[in-house]
């Protein structure tokens, strides 16, 4: 009785350059190049299968971005009213510290 194989070959073509890379990638994580590509294409498959999620998530992502984009110059606006102020503060501490003999 014959028993089915448990894994199939797949071959691909690639250039040298991508096989050599390949190898190395291989060999710098202590792995085979066949375990290498397997975990790869595992990869990329299940990251397709994320897609409807992801484009929900984007979407919510530039819909704050988008909210941010037009708060951004009232924002700007208060920081730079806020940093006036306090530089006329300042201004106004250091004229009553010069009047009082305080500082010179």
């Amino acid at each position: 009785m014959a028993s089915t194989p448990q894994s199939e070959r797949v071959t691909f073509l690639t250039s040298r350059q991508q096989k050599a890379a390949l190898d190395a990638f291989a060999a710098s994580r202590g792995e085979s190049v066949g375990n290498v590509v397997r975990e790869a294409t595992a990869r990329y498959m299940a990251q397709s299968e994320t897609t409807a999620e992801d484009s929900a998530e984007e979407a919510e992502l530039a819909a704050i971005v988008a909210h941010l984009v037009e708060a951004l110059p009232a924002m700007q606006a208060s920081l730079d009213r806020s940093i006036k102020t306090i530089a006329e503060t300042n201004d106004e501490v250091d004229r009553m510290l010069r009047e009082a003999g305080i500082r010179k």
